[in-house]
């Protein structure tokens, strides 16, 4: 994972990134599945492209998963399950730098089912906003995306929604760097 410099010094050279979330069955990706995939691509000059799918899990979605994401049975039905869906995302996301809030638990997600396909799994540098917002707002206490969205004064249109939280993610992403290269100036400017 990167850190905020590192991240910051990609972003000011014209790197591309992209923001991304899913939303799956459950928490354990080797007993869950993915059942939305929503990614941002962007780079200094702004948004690049969106990328959005439902997926079809092959099983049913629990009620207490439709209560937090509004994804149900009738909305997957009829959609492509993740093999159809795999090199699609795999092309949006090439070889730019990875965002997610809590990465770790989206990267598992989709590596589990790149390996089920014998895909290898993404090698793409990454950086989680989730620890980023712990390193540049130590004070805060909540890191959660709705309070860091909140707190940064982000619209939320669609909270547990891929392409939604995505943005969002993007957006807390983009805040940081702000706060950062603020940070890092004025730092800068008292050392002389």
């Amino acid at each position: 994972m990167l850190n905020i410099l590192e991240l910051l010094q990609l972003y000011e050279s014209g790197a591309v990134f992209t923001a991304f979330d899913t939303e799956t069955t459950g928490l354990k990706p080797e007993e869950e599945k993915i059942i939305e995939i929503g990614a941002i691509s962007f780079d200094k000059l702004g948004i690049r492209a969106r990328y959005n799918v439902l997926i079809n899990p092959q099983r049913k979605i629990l009620p207490e998963i439709t209560r937090v994401n509004g994804i149900d049975d009738s909305m997957v039905s009829n959609k492509p399950i993740f093999s159809e869906c795999a090199n699609i995302f795999l092309d949006f996301i090439n070889d730019s730098v990875l965002i997610a809030h809590n990465a770790t638990f989206d990267l598992s997600f989709i590596n589990k089912e790149l390996n089920l396909l014998n895909i290898k799994p993404l090698k793409n540098k990454t950086a989680d906003t989730l620890k980023l917002a712990k390193e540049v707002l130590q004070d805060l206490g909540k890191y959660n995306l709705q309070f860091l969205a909140k707190f940064f004064e982000i619209n939320v249109t669609n909270a547990h929604r891929a392409e939604d939280d995505a943005r969002v993610c993007m957006e807390i992403f983009l805040k940081l760097l702000e706060r950062t290269s603020t940070k890092t100036i004025k730092q800068t400017y008292r050392n002389f």
